[in-house]
């Protein structure tokens, strides 16, 4: 399915609804709170805010130093590599007030909105690993980025947050497999020796297009569904973005009937998933 006005749209308003229910959870938090093992509530808000003020600078027009500062980090990224690029990121994004983040995140997805709103959603950016992502692709992972740490920090402090199954979809649908059918650079390069079998995925949910994927020979492309696969996977986009995050384990979201495989070769699966996975 191609990206459509209706998409467009439906990611625009995602990303600033979000963004305003991630900065008033993060305002009304204890900043010290550990968020995650490693980060606390204030050091989540300025990894989420680091990448919205990184965005600024890969729409343009108008030349911004926020890519420049990391872009050998971004350029030599891969899906492993991730943790040391956001380690770069939070060493040059240096704010730690909460009420400042909330308030430089609020500007720079402003800023971000005002820059592609006559745009082509499907025009890309070099991203991480080199890869080329749509700016559609761009908002859609900002958008997750809210939505799994706003769940960091109203795990850790108690509050309610909610991640709307459409909004969660975003992921999947807007930015992963969009990015897959262009270049995704080194992006998904790892040392699992290539393949000669062909796997394919079919990926179905009440809130996405169906689509497969494909891993040939060391090669990930997309195809429409109806062909042959080995293994189907029908998910609700909620649980499988906090399983792909590690916020919860593969069995709990099995055993919760929200993310089901089988096939004729679900054993496959877990050679795909090792080259084929989210940063």
């Amino acid at each position: 399915m191609p990206v459509t006005q209706e998409s467009w749209k439906a990611t625009r308003v995602a990303i600033a609804d979000t963004t305003d229910r991630f900065a008033e959870l993060v305002v009304r938090s204890d900043p010290a709170a550990m968020a995650t093992p490693d980060w606390s509530v204030a050091v989540t808000a300025a990894h989420v805010a680091s990448l919205a003020w990184m965005n600024t600078g890969l729409v343009g027009p108008d030349a911004r130093p926020s890519v420049a500062a990391v872009e050998d980090a971004l350029l030599g990224c891969t899906v492993d590599t991730v943790a040391e690029f956001n380690r770069r990121a939070l060493e040059v994004f240096t704010e730690r007030d909460p009420r400042v983040l909330v308030t430089r995140l609020r500007a720079d997805v402003d800023h971000v909105l005002a820059a592609t709103e006559d745009t082509d959603p499907t025009r890309t950016v070099t991203w991480l690993g080199g890869s080329q992502l749509p700016i559609i692709g761009m908002l859609a992972h900002l958008v997750n980025e809210l939505l799994i740490h706003g769940h960091d920090i109203a795990r850790a402090t108690g509050a309610d947050w909610e991640i709307p199954a459409a909004d969660a979809a975003l992921f999947f649908e807007a930015f992963f497999v969009e990015l897959l059918r262009r270049d995704i650079g080194d992006l998904l390069a790892n040392d699992e020796p290539p393949r000669e079998r062909r796997i394919a995925v079919e990926f179905r949910s009440d809130h996405t297009t169906p689509v497969t994927l494909v891993l040939h020979r060391g090669e990930v492309s997309v195809e429409e569904p109806g062909g042959p696969t080995d293994v189907r996977i029908r998910f609700d986009p909620a649980t499988v973005n906090l399983m792909l995050f590690h916020r919860i384990s593969k069995a709990r979201a099995v055993l919760s009937g929200r993310v089901l495989a089988w096939g004729r070769r679900p054993w496959l699966l877990p050679a795909f998933l090792r080259t084929v996975r989210c940063p």
